[in-house]
């Protein structure tokens, strides 16, 4: 087991003169950091380059950042992009070519048009450029299935999706770098990628080992479309790594890290550089981890975080960390590690903004080559209008758990399966975990398909399900079986009421059809997209009803909602009532 002397958990805010925003504490904004202090000869200072949650955002021309700590009316900072996380991990091994890179999981998937559209060769293309290690298993690296994840790892334009491979360029390499899923387990029992790598760094004539083992959240199937993952076993991931630490053990890893694509929430309470102030899944996982383990990269709630999982737990001195999401965030961890002794002896990390320099093209030729070609092949689709809207439409919530995207969606997919051939709906159910982006008007309020694109880049099919009236009220009491719940978008027509104060199974209150009161024992047909009929984000009770129909595209009902001679409003939040006391 490798001891750990100190542990250093560095918190800064100043712009330093690689144009690198270091995210923190109470340093003074005047001063740039000192540089660390020169390790002792026997000592080998590694470095671990690390993001998560990267969903293919290459071009962000317009991503912003509000930095942690700054005033809610402080101006936001433009992170991101490409050519400009490229360059600064190219500034970071700059200062220790002792670098490792790696990704926490979900680096594609849920992507803006111009990767998403091209089923994120260009995101590959792009991090094999950037010189990637290793990178853990997602989420939503499993949204379009098993086999095209396989495709996406080893190269080749075989078609696995209803997307055409290789629209842009004839030949995909696949990654350079590698997937791990160490609870990822197929029929046979093997796991679908290696549970592990290593990254091996020479050091005076002597190597030292840094071996990363990468899963994601064993919720997976819950939160996935369940036939993408149909034959495939997620186990608990603190399981998983444990199981893992004898073959890294065996192939002489010196220091023990885990990739893993859960993550936490920092309360804002407390020491922020403690773990102590963590909810979420995440101090559970990290309270079953060997206490050989030294640190955990995590991902998954796109939340950023530095801390020290010591006070909750002394016997693991892990040191945890997240990037925050789309590549606007990388960590910079500094391990010492002495190579005599053969020990970990400290330990610290940052977090550090990838800011957005207007030179960084001529730096990183090939990657900006990369982009403009993408740009240019998206851009027909990208800026084509198809619609009007009199003003912005969101996923913000209001108090009763409606937005006016998620109600707009959920009109548009009951308009297109509404008529007797598409399926008779009589009402439309969206999920509030598919609202990817806000849908923003110009001046004119003209809307493109780009906008509509990134607010539902899946490309799920719209499906109608005979249910009854029962197994539509189970369906609506098992979102406050969730610890956050999050409530089903419902289309015009269609309405209820709830308590969640009450107990589990009585909740749903008053649910009515054209002012009508559903029955259980009656017979509905229910639109909605193919990842929630088939009993994903926990919908379980939408599984078992017969499909009636089946075959529209989400992002094309809601382009033929938008355009024509109507300029839609958005829609009225008056369909979900909130009956809790306050």
């Amino acid at each position: 087991m490798l001891k750990v002397e100190q542990v250093k958990l560095k918190t800064m805010r100043w712009l330093i003169p690689a144009a690198l925003l270091i995210v923190g504490g109470c340093a003074r904004p005047d001063r740039a950091p000192q540089a660390a202090p020169a390790a002792p000869s026997s000592i080998a200072r590694l470095q671990i380059i690390a993001f998560n949650d990267f969903h293919g955002h290459i071009g962000a021309d317009d991503q912003t950042l509000s930095l942690p700590g700054a005033a809610e009316d402080a101006p936001r900072v433009k992170a991101g992009g490409a050519v400009h996380f490229a360059q600064a991990v190219n500034r970071l091994r700059a200062d220790n070519p002792n670098s490792a890179v790696v990704s926490a999981g979900d680096m594609i998937s849920a992507s803006p048009l111009m990767s998403g559209l091209f089923l994120d060769e260009p995101t590959v293309r792009v991090m094999n450029s950037v010189g990637i290690d290793f990178n853990a298993v997602g989420n939503h690296e499993f949204d379009r299935g098993p086999d095209e994840l396989k495709r996406m790892q080893a190269g080749g334009c075989e078609k696995f999706t209803n997307a055409e491979p290789c629209q842009v360029m004839p030949e995909f390499p696949g990654a350079s770098f590698g997937f791990l899923t160490a609870n990822v387990r197929q029929k046979d029992g093997s796991t679908l990628f290696p549970p592990f790598g290593i990254k091996t760094f020479q050091i005076g004539g002597k190597s030292v080992k840094i071996g990363f083992v990468g899963m994601t959240l064993e919720g997976t199937p819950q939160i996935v479309a369940p036939l993408a993952v149909a034959n495939l076993r997620f186990s608990a991931e603190a399981e998983a790594a444990n199981a893992a630490l004898p073959a890294m053990r065996a192939a002489g890893a010196d220091v023990f890290a885990i990739l893993l694509h859960e993550g936490g929430y920092m309360t804002g309470t407390g020491d922020q550089s403690d773990c102590a102030a963590m909810t979420g899944a995440l101090p559970a996982i990290l309270a079953k981890l060997d206490p050989a383990f030294d640190l955990v990269i995590t991902g998954h709630t796109h939340k950023d975080y530095v801390c020290n999982f010591r006070t909750a737990d002394p016997a693991r001195p892990l040191l945890v960390t997240s990037a925050g999401l789309y590549g606007m965030m990388l960590t910079r961890i500094t391990l010492d590690y002495d190579v005599e002794a053969r020990r970990l002896v400290s330990k610290q990390a940052e977090n550090v903004v990838v800011d957005q320099r207007p030179a960084d093209d001529a730096a990183q030729p090939e990657i900006a080559s990369l982009v403009t070609r993408y740009r240019a092949a998206a851009k027909d689709r990208q800026e084509r209008v198809v619609g009007r809207l009199t003003a912005e439409v969101n996923a913000i919530n209001d108090p009763s758990g409606q937005s006016t995207l998620g109600n707009l969606i959920a009109d548009a997919q009951f308009e297109a399966t509404r008529a007797a051939d598409k399926g008779g709906a009589q009402f439309a159910f969206m999920n509030r975990g598919g609202l990817r982006a806000p849908i923003v008007p110009t001046a004119e309020g003209e809307v493109r398909f780009g906008d509509i694109y990134s607010a539902q880049p899946f490309s799920n099919r719209l499906m109608v399900k005979q249910l009854t009236g029962a197994q539509i009220r189970a369906a609506l009491e098992g979102q406050f079986m969730r610890e956050n719940p999050m409530l089903l978008s419902v289309s015009s027509g269609f309405s209820y009421s709830y308590d969640a104060s009450r107990p589990a199974g009585q909740r749903v209150l008053e649910m009515r059809l054209n002012g009508v009161p559903l029955r259980d024992d009656s017979l509905y047909r229910v639109a909605m997209n193919n990842f929630i009929a088939q009993g994903g984000d926990g919908f379980t009770a939408f599984a078992d009803g017969p499909v009636l129909a089946d075959g529209v595209v989400d992002v094309q009902a809601l382009e033929a909602y938008v355009s024509g001679d109507i300029v839609r409003q958005p829609p009225a939040l008056d369909r979900v009532r909130n009956l809790t006391p306050h």
